[in-house]
């Protein structure tokens, strides 16, 4: 019969901090900058980790503030990325492909205007750290990669995602 109206104190506020949305924002950032490579989970979780975290790898001051216990970030990251991949595939900003290796992500033809978009300075400095890393992946190999990650992180971190596939062009 009746039907609840809803009031102020029943609307939940999203939220942005360690969502798939914040995660999916930036792992399209990141596809946008290594683009025409697609990357794979285990490889972009790697990516949102550094991107955010740089100074870790010898570039720019990291985004986000170093905490005392970060081994366990990868392993909530990857949950994190994945839900941001699969929000973003559904806005039409990554394009997935399916290869004899597994799958990868590739930023899609929209993705590079929604990047431009952003205008916020915490999104500009993003777009800046994810140049940065597009050059720092370049220029390493995924065995360099994860002996990095092994170091910075801990190699169980590592382990536990699985090896990252190399980079498609």
């Amino acid at each position: 019969m009746g039907q609840k109206v809803a009031t102020a104190s029943d609307k939940r506020q999203p939220e942005l901090f360690n969502s798939p949305l914040e995660t999916g924002v930036r792992a399209v950032v990141v596809l946008d900058a290594v683009f025409p490579c697609a990357l794979d989970v285990g490889h972009l979780t790697w990516c949102d980790h550094l991107v955010v975290h740089t100074a870790d790898i010898g570039g720019p001051e990291s985004l986000h503030p170093d905490i005392p216990q970060r081994t366990g970030e990868l392993l909530v990251r990857r949950r994190l990325v994945e839900a941001g991949i699969s929000l973003m595939r559904r806005l039409h900003m990554i394009e997935a492909e399916v290869e004899e290796t597994g799958i990868r992500f590739r930023a899609s033809e929209d993705s590079s205007a929604f990047v431009e978009a952003l205008r916020s300075e915490y999104a500009t400095q993003l777009r800046q750290r994810a140049a940065w890393l597009a050059t720092y992946l370049n220029a390493h190999s995924n065995d360099e990669l994860a002996v990095l990650i092994a170091d910075r992180i801990g190699r169980w971190a590592v382990e536990f995602q699985g090896e990252a596939g190399r980079p498609s062009p």
